[in-house]
């Protein structure tokens, strides 16, 4: 996954604003009590952060590849 496709699944399913509030704020113990920013920042592939922040937030599984089929993020 890239990293566009990363923010754009984050302003999906989140919004814009809070989505990036979420990246910043949200302390994630899968991400060994980082940020999804920090952990990003980090070097840590951005679909394990989304996988990561999706399960902090309960995102339901069908709706992880965000809105858009077309835009669906590859395998990786």
């Amino acid at each position: 996954m890239r990293l566009s496709e990363f923010w754009t699944l984050v302003e999906d399913e989140f919004g814009a604003a809070y989505g990036r509030s979420l990246a910043a704020d949200q302390v994630l113990l899968a991400l060994e009590d980082r940020t999804p920013r920090q952990a990003l920042d980090a070097g840590v592939d951005p679909k394990i952060v989304w996988l990561a922040l999706c399960e902090a937030m309960d995102v339901p599984p069908e709706r992880r590849l965000g809105k858009d089929p077309a835009r669906r993020p590859r395998s990786g």
